[in-house]
């Protein structure tokens, strides 16, 4: 180049340093949730070999479609609702998964929960939570376990909110009960 010229980038060099700067965004952004989403998907399809597919699968959608994210939004809570979609998917080609039917919540007795025991150990919970049906243990997985909000929860599984709430309170009452089984094989409790 002579010298005193300027020199203008062409469309490449633009692309690339775009590119890079996005690049950049995206992996401060997005990596630092990784280990979050393996977790669920290790409870979602428990398997670490489907769970750790999921989320490459995950992001490498994120990747794509990264020019759509708002830059400041909970990029976390988007990448949760990329791996359930991804999850599901996973379910449909593999498990021929059913849904579970609705109930009219307003119209069911629901006593008040008993304390689980202390001496229950993670192993124990964990192994209860996988007996769950994976409606519950999806709801159970984003709003006890990773602490979303009932309506980031709905918006991640694309639910209402009263179905996110239904669910939460039938997941958990189920794994009570299966952990009040555990319980007296120790013999913790009546």
């Amino acid at each position: 180049m002579p010298r005193g010229s300027r020199f203008i980038p062409g469309p490449c060099e633009t692309h690339l340093k775009r590119g890079m700067a996005e690049e950049s965004i995206f992996e401060a952004e997005a990596l630092p949730h990784m280990d979050a989403l393996f977790r669920a998907a290790m409870r979602l399809l428990r398997d670490e070999g489907k769970a750790s597919d999921a989320v490459q699968d995950t992001y490498l959608l994120a990747w794509k479609k990264f020019r759509t994210y708002e830059a400041g939004t909970n990029c976390r809570a988007w990448l949760f609702q990329i791996l359930f979609n991804v999850v599901r998917h996973e379910r449909r080609n593999w498990f021929h998964w059913i849904t579970a039917k609705e109930e009219d919540v307003a119209s069911i007795d629901i006593p008040a929960p008993e304390p689980v025991p202390d001496r229950i150990t993670d192993k124990e919970i964990l192994g209860a939570m996988d007996r769950l049906p994976a409606t519950y243990r999806e709801v159970l997985v984003l709003v006890d376990v990773e602490e979303f909000a009932y309506k980031e929860a709905a918006a991640i599984l694309r639910l209402p909110v009263g179905t996110v709430m239904s669910r939460l309170s039938r997941g958990r009452a189920q794994l009570r009960e299966e952990l009040r089984a555990t319980a007296r094989v120790w013999g913790i409790g009546s």
